[in-house]
């Protein structure tokens, strides 16, 4: 159980913060910008369900953000090597799994995409993308923390998989991809030197 009795404490004047095992680290420390990122994650899909209450599948929106608790508890305790199974809040495969099970139910609806989607549509959509590149941000800090300190690797996993989620959950809310905007490649170049004769 949290228990919040005060909001400040100064603790963190100095550009110093603790971790979950009470280690205190640089505000900077990689391990602080991956938990970081995912906190942003959380608060644009908190956006996207304030702005879009009629959002394709807000119920899976809800459960996501409890688990980017989830992921954000697991970095900020680095993984000790004698952990016992358990005794710290860890990220589950099961927890990627259900991720896997709504972007298989939800992309047989969804025709064949022939060309990248640009960003944008409907508003839930355009929320859902932004959400996805926050997502992919947070990935690579992960990836970044990993390859100097111990991180669970399916935290990598879950992230992975739920910018996946995202897009194709940005399809559906596009009309199941029939609003997706394509991109054309080179079109602008065209119309600049249409333009210019």
């Amino acid at each position: 159980m949290v228990y919040l009795s005060r909001i400040y404490t100064k603790a963190g004047d100095g550009g110093q913060t603790g971790l979950g095992d009470g280690t205190r680290v640089s505000k900077d420390h990689p391990r602080v910008e991956a938990y970081g990122q995912v906190d942003e994650l959380n608060a644009v899909l908190g956006l996207l369900a304030a702005h879009c209450p009629d959002a394709p599948e807000c119920n899976l929106l809800r459960a996501i953000q409890n688990d980017l608790f989830d992921v954000g508890g697991d970095l900020c305790i680095p993984p000790a090597e004698d952990e016992t199974a358990g005794g710290s809040l860890r990220v589950t495969a099961a927890q990627a799994g259900r991720l896997e099970h709504a972007i298989d139910r939800l992309n047989e609806d969804l025709r064949p995409l022939k060309s990248f989607i640009l960003p944008g549509g409907t508003p839930a959509a355009a929320w859902l993308h932004l959400a996805r590149t926050v997502c992919r941000r947070a990935e690579r800090a992960v990836v970044t923390l990993a390859k100097t300190d111990p991180v669970n690797p399916q935290v990598v996993i879950y992230l992975n998989r739920l910018s996946d989620f995202l897009f194709v959950l940005a399809r559906v809310a596009n009309d199941n991809g029939k609003a997706d905007v394509l991109w054309v490649p080179g079109q602008g170049r065209r119309e600049a030197k249409a333009g210019s004769e």
